[in-house]
């Protein structure tokens, strides 16, 4: 009679076969959570498709197509571009995550930069659905006390915010040298040390200048000039500073700092941009700094803090990526006791007015828009005050003391950074991205659409208007019935204002890391601002005379503030006073 023996497991033994089969479900469950879509996916200007047969396309307004086979590989997905851009012939890994409709992608390996700059913190959404927009929490606090309701500093030679008053860079009466030298000190008042980095600029009212900065606890913390098409954003994360500075205007003395805030940046910055971008404003009683996400602050002459407002996360950068992030620029400007703010962002758009007083909200507009960087402009026209925007969807006009909206020119490029100007009744609006890279000149009155058709180039509202000659960095100046329109590569060109026509197109000496910094103007002599430290005097008319070229020996990426007699210059370090010596 056989014997059978029936083996009994162990404890162990059941353990592992349940955590064997536990993990295989995980597996299972997983290939089956990390199966791709078929249907098309979107993000930014761009639509995926996976095939099932281990092919994807990627088509994206601008952008090259691309194309290749596809596998899962555990949590990762390997893509192989066929046929492949230069620098694209080995495969790219990427972390998958899908969450219901929603697909992402994490860099983990990839040598293709275009690839990468696509896929690398990417969520696609089906094309018919719609990204959710999260409600915008704005929050204010008061400070101290509240300000006085008038002013006992004359605003005689104020230059009250980014490019001095209604943002047209001219102020004559100057009498300015032609040289100076600050190795030599010539012509050079004083030189005050500036701590961080900032592009913001310098204002002045009274015998106060105002600058802020962002100092950073790494000493290495830095940004990249020059004439470069990288929209990387920089890994710069370190602790920071966020300072304003009152400093006096004969002696360049520092008389007082405030630390508006402390600690890690909440959203990234361009590689050649700081977290020091908005230059500030005052109205000889309040000064207002805006840094950003790390909020909107005013205070009083003497330093004292009166409210702080928190916009929140602001995220602006790549329309077509959503996912690379640049930083903020826009600066505030000071209109009838209100401060108004610029905010395109990512994820939604508005104008916002606050009382210069409180820091309480008087209206808030919203708007479609892409990011943009420009600084609105407020001048009082033939046709009444108009606040003018220059944004990528829109040019538009607004009343300003109630935020709606009067008119909208489109046309603009995807990028818009330059700020509007008013000369002779008339806004200029300029921007630099191709393939549009316009120049618009419009009438006050213009009410309703008025976006040209296709092939015309001015109308009622429209003076004229031209392509592929916007700046990208620089704002415009309209001196003495000329436009001139510095272009960041140093092409120098100058319009009849009124009808249009060419005076003339010069391609500047020395140009280097090429322009930011806009143009300003004081008798007869128009400044131009190189990044490599640079300040070319030229002078205004309809021949174009290169007068001189003085060197500051420091990146420049500031726009200059001309008060009483002396241009003040910020550079990557310092704050410099130049002038006559008397």
């Amino acid at each position: 009679m056989k014997k059978y023996f029936l083996f009994k497991p162990s404890i162990t033994v059941l353990c592992l076969l349940s955590a064997t089969m536990l993990a295989a479900l995980r597996v299972d469950a997983q290939q089956q959570e990390l199966s791709l879509p078929t249907e098309p996916l979107k993000y930014g200007v761009f639509v995926l498709q996976f095939n099932p047969a281990g092919t994807f396309s990627i088509e994206g307004d601008r952008w090259p197509k691309l194309t290749g086979s596809w596998k899962v590989i555990g949590s990762d997905i390997e893509l192989l571009m066929t046929p492949a851009p230069e620098g694209c012939t080995g495969p790219g890994r990427y972390r998958l995550r899908r969450e219901g409709t929603h697909v992402g992608f994490s860099f983990v390996a990839d040598d293709c930069r275009v690839r990468k700059i696509i896929m690398d913190g990417s969520e696609w959404l089906p094309l018919n659905e719609t990204r959710a927009t999260p409600a915008r929490t704005i929050t204010r606090t008061a400070g101290a006390r509240a300000p006085s309701k008038k002013t006992s500093v004359s605003s005689k030679g104020s230059w009250p915010s980014f490019r001095g008053p209604i943002a047209s860079g001219i102020a004559d009466g100057q009498s300015l040298p032609d040289k100076w030298d600050p190795k030599t000190g010539e012509n050079i008042l004083w030189r005050t040390p500036i701590p961080g980095l900032a592009h913001s600029s310098p204002i002045v009212w009274g015998d106060r200048i105002f600058v802020t900065s962002a100092v950073s606890s790494d000493p290495k913390a830095t940004f990249r000039p020059g004439l470069y098409g990288d929209g990387d954003a920089s890994k710069d994360r370190s602790q920071h500073r966020w300072v304003l500075y009152a400093i006096d205007k004969k002696t360049g003395k520092v008389i007082w700092e405030r630390l508006a805030y402390q600690g890690e940046p909440k959203e990234k910055r361009h590689i050649k941009s700081t977290y020091a971008n908005s230059t500030p404003a005052t109205d000889g009683r309040i000064v207002v700094t805006w840094f950003g996400s790390e909020g909107v602050y005013a205070y009083d002459f003497k330093g004292n803090l009166l409210w702080k407002v928190d916009l929140g996360r602001l995220d602006l950068g790549a329309y077509d990526v959503p996912s690379v992030e640049w930083g903020p620029a826009s600066s505030p400007i000071i209109w009838n006791d209100l401060v108004i703010l610029q905010v395109d962002t990512q994820a939604d758009s508005f104008l916002l007015a606050l009382n210069a007083t409180t820091g309480e909200t008087v209206w808030k507009t919203e708007r479609q828009e892409l990011p943009s960087w420009g600084t609105p402009t407020i001048a009082n026209t033939s046709s009444g005050p108009q606040l003018i925007t220059n944004a990528s969807n829109y040019i538009r006009g607004y009343d300003p003391q109630t935020g709606r909206e009067l008119w909208r020119l489109g046309g603009s490029s995807k990028i818009t950074a330059p700020t509007p100007v008013y000369s002779d009744d008339l806004f200029v609006v300029v921007s630099g991205r191709g393939p549009e890279r316009p120049i618009f000149v419009v009438r006050p009155n213009a009410r309703g659409d008025v976006t040209l058709s296709d092939g015309k180039k001015s109308s009622d509202a429209i003076v004229w208007s031209m392509t592929g000659r916007g700046s990208y960095m620089p704002s415009p100046v309209v001196y003495k019935g000329t436009l001139y329109v510095l272009n960041n590569n140093g092409l120098f060109d100058a319009y009849n204002l009124k009808t249009g026509a060419e005076v003339y197109r010069q391609r500047l000496p020395n140009v280097g890391s090429g322009f930011s910094a806009s143009p300003v103007a004081a008798d007869g002599k128009i400044y131009l601002s190189s990044e490599d430290g640079e300040i070319l005097v030229i002078a205004a008319g309809e021949k174009f005379t290169h007068v001189a070229t003085n060197s500051m020996g420091e990146l420049l990426m500031a726009t200059p503030a001309l008060s009483e007699g002396v241009m003040y210059v910020r550079s990557s370090q310092s704050l410099f006073a130049i002038g006559r010596k008397r």
